[in-house]
């Protein structure tokens, strides 16, 4: 099972395999970092190239596998690190610039679609013994919740519906959804200017892999998190920082937190996790951004 989990295969089809077209794709993916990299990423025949770039963190690998989605106008859209065994996402990184973060497509146009609405659907890149279906959600009380926004991700019909597979799902009581996670979706927009960054490097998930850190349900046949978190690296004229947000997953309204509250180091957020980062860094590099925790320097 293994070897079938983790290898990169065909059935990813148009959305695993794509040609960069945008000047800003190019230059902040393929960007090469210099200075020693000892736990950087490294893409193999089963490991697709993308896991180089620097808004993954390091590839668990095992009974895992990394499914990247893209357009052949847009690039790689985000990717994720499917575990198979346990049929829930570690997490999904996507980055943010100028022309990725264009404003093509409506939402609201899908109720005029042959969906009639928001297009939720598998992800046919996993096999389909390893996949989430509509019928895990169906009945639960959790919403499907996204990982990657839909609302950062409407440059194109195309990349706006691939936000809808449920691999970039996680379960989330509403009010959390629609709560604080929300509101720290639209703290991440609004970095998303270019007075602010060149390219933000997002990773985004809930907890799986610690049993203190899922919530037991009967309601769904799926891992619930008990807390979700987000990573986020700012490349600017000035350099590179980092913050982090770690939240516990709660069925009450938090939406009037100060989003400062739920701020922590990267480092902090890889002892809770035990996720390892932007791990394409140079290691120098990577050691400094990660142990600072300053407010002071995201605007809020």
């Amino acid at each position: 099972m293994k070897k079938l989990c983790f290898t990169f295969i065909a059935i990813l089809l148009q959305t695993a395999l794509f040609t960069a077209c945008s000047d800003d794709f190019a230059n902040s993916s393929s960007e090469q970092q210099s200075g020693e990299n000892i736990n950087r990423n490294i893409p193999t025949s089963d490991v697709p190239a993308e896991v180089s770039r620097l808004e993954f963190p390091r590839i668990k690998g095992g009974q895992s596998m990394v499914i990247v989605h893209s357009t052949s106008k847009y690039g790689m859209n985000y990717a994720v690190e499917w575990d198979c065994s346990k049929k829930a996402q570690r997490w999904t990184c996507y980055e943010m610039y100028n022309s990725n973060s264009v404003s093509n497509w409506n939402r609201n146009d899908w109720k005029n679609t042959s969906w009639k609405g928001d297009p939720f659907q598998e992800d046919t890149a996993i096999p389909s013994k390893y996949r989430s279906t509509l019928a895990d959600y169906r009945g639960s009380g959790f919403n499907r919740g996204h990982i990657c926004p839909s609302a950062d991700r409407l440059a194109s019909k195309e990349v706006n519906e691939q936000t809808f597979y449920l691999s970039n799902m996680q379960p989330q009581w509403y009010k959390f959804n629609a709560g604080v996670w929300e509101k720290m979706e639209e703290r991440v927009r609004k970095w998303n200017k270019s007075s602010f960054r060149d390219t933000l490097y997002v990773c985004k998930g809930g907890t799986i892999d610690n049993q203190d850190y899922i919530i037991p349900s009967s309601r769904i046949p799926l891992i619930v998190p008990r807390y979700f978190f987000m990573a986020i690296l700012c490349k600017n004229k000035e350099g590179y920082k980092a913050i982090a947000f770690w939240v516990e997953h709660k069925d009450e309204n938090h939406s009037n937190d100060k989003l400062q509250n739920y701020a922590i180091s990267i480092d902090k957020l890889e002892e809770l996790t035990g996720i390892d980062f932007f791990c394409n860094l140079p290691d120098e590099e990577e050691n400094r951004v990660e142990s600072i925790m300053s407010t002071y320097s995201w605007t809020w």
